[in-house]
């Protein structure tokens, strides 16, 4: 399982700014404000030595009313979720009371704690971080998030215990990938209460998982095995499932953690919706977290049978509208408690799966680009063409195609999604994310002068003595 980083703090000690920094994106929104941040962001960290999955909190201010006890609350359950808590505090303020009560939070609630001295940019490090020695956190560590100075250190220490272990995830998986009899592992996600547990039911035939029709049901996520016309599969419920004899009064809370490390174990994502209430923020959300991952993926709006004509309508604009990131899934409308089209959704996992892998030769990946680039040539940059010359596969699951040619770091956004609309369709791309990388040829001759013959070179230097007279 990926490990989980929480960042917690008092309101404006640059949280999100570090969220955004870690994975290398703008999901969290970052003013000069206190407490802009409200609830609980998710992302997956690129920076640092292994993956793992970073958790964007609410500040808390020390208040225990209105607001700010729902804030402490979002804080401690980031604390419970997490295997590592980062404390930020401001380096340039110094110690606060609120300071102080959330590292009594960290103390009370997180299995292990760092504590970070961000806006330290242009200051002494030992200066920085000395009088927070006082919160007895340990060594703090002085960083700039802004500026993104001694991140990387950071994230090398609070990883180094998760090293080791994600080697070992990292070949046995390959290894597992050798291996055909395999079965295909398929993380169902969604939101509490759309159908995930009632579809796997379905699926494997048998009142497996138990189901209530109240959000938050289930609880750890559990791989159900099973087989289906001689092949081997492997679902996960994300939101997590239980055996009836397990069954307790107690209604577990929806984990995006456990759907996040889901995911990441998983070959095909079944991303479930429910269409009688439509497409919601935190849909978009863990649909874009997989394709982040590069995911094959196929979308379900469940409790399809329950629609009118015109709701059904409305439910396929909004789809084609708030999902246009989404283009290259396979849609499907089922209706898991009755079975309807529940059918055909494991052969549409298996033709995502294959995209996800097909291999593509160079020769032919380059004839469908020089078919593209003739067909609608890229655009002028500065009066010149920018040209594309050859492309090969870089990787699988998802596809990456890497293309050579010049200034290919200037090809706009419309032109990339040309090209992978064009490769997609050539080679069968359906279900799962493309991804282009682009690199540009060093030119041989860039800061070189044309030799000239000894008569140019003589009439050069005629030409230069008349222009200075």
């Amino acid at each position: 399982m990926l490990p989980v980083i929480a960042l917690i703090g008092r309101p404006n000690v640059g949280k999100s700014t570090l969220f955004n920094r870690l994975t290398r994106s703008r999901d969290a929104i970052v003013a000069d404000y206190a407490g802009l941040t409200r609830d609980r962001q998710y992302g997956f960290g690129k920076l640092g030595p292994v993956p793992y999955i970073v958790i964007d909190t609410g500040g808390v201010a020390g208040g225990e009313e209105g607001i700010e006890e729902l804030m402490v609350d979002q804080t401690i359950r980031a604390l419970q979720e997490a295997d590592v808590a980062i404390v930020m505090v401001d380096g340039r303020s110094g110690v606060t009371s609120a300071d102080e009560h959330v590292v009594a939070l960290a103390r009370k609630h997180a299995k292990s704690a760092w504590l970070a001295v961000n806006k330290a940019e242009g200051l002494d490090q030992d200066m920085a971080s000395g009088e927070f020695y006082a919160l007895g956190l340990g060594d703090p560590v002085a960083i700039s998030a802004a500026h993104g100075d001694r991140i990387s250190s950071l994230m090398d220490e609070v990883l180094a215990p998760f090293v080791e272990d994600e080697t070992a995830d990292v070949e046995s998986s390959e290894s597992a990938s050798e291996d055909e009899g395999k079965p295909l592992r398929i993380a169902v996600i969604g939101r509490p209460n759309v159908g995930k547990s009632t579809l796997i039911n379905r699926l494997i035939g048998e009142d497996r998982l138990v189901v209530y029709d109240q959000p938050g049901t289930t609880r750890d996520s559990v791989a159900v095995p099973f087989e289906r016309d001689g092949k081997k599969y492997l679902l996960i419920d994300t939101a997590g499932v239980r055996r009836k004899s397990r069954v307790h009064e107690t209604v577990e809370k929806f984990s995006i953690v456990k759907a996040l490390q889901a995911m990441e174990r998983a070959q095909v994502v079944i991303a479930v919706l429910d269409a009688s209430e439509g497409v919601t923020e935190q849909d978009v959300s863990l649909m874009g977290l997989a394709v982040e991952r590069g995911r094959a993926l196929v979308v379900v709006a469940n409790k399809w049978d329950g629609l009118s004509q015109d709701q059904r309508r409305k439910v396929k604009d909004e789809l084609d509208r708030r999902l246009p990131f989404l283009d290259f899934a396979e849609r499907m409308t089922i209706s898991a408690l009755h079975g309807t089209a529940v059918g055909d959704l494991l052969p549409a996992t298996e033709r995502a799966y294959k995209a996800a892998i097909r291999d593509m030769s160079t020769p032919a990946l380059t004839r469908e680009l020089e078919d593209a680039v003739s067909a609608h040539a890229p655009p002028l940059v500065r009066g010149r063409r920018i040209r594309l010359r050859y492309a090969h596969q870089g990787g699988r699951n998802p596809p990456v195609i890497v293309i050579h040619g010049n200034q290919t770091e200037r090809l706009p956004d419309a032109y990339r999604r040309y090209l992978i609309n064009r490769f997609r369709k050539a080679f069968r791309l359906k279900g799962t994310p493309v991804r282009l990388s682009f690199k540009t040829s060093d030119n041989p001759y860039k800061g070189k002068r044309n030799k000239l013959t000894p008569r140019q070179e003589r009439k050069r230097q005629r030409i230069i003595k008349k222009a200075k007279k």
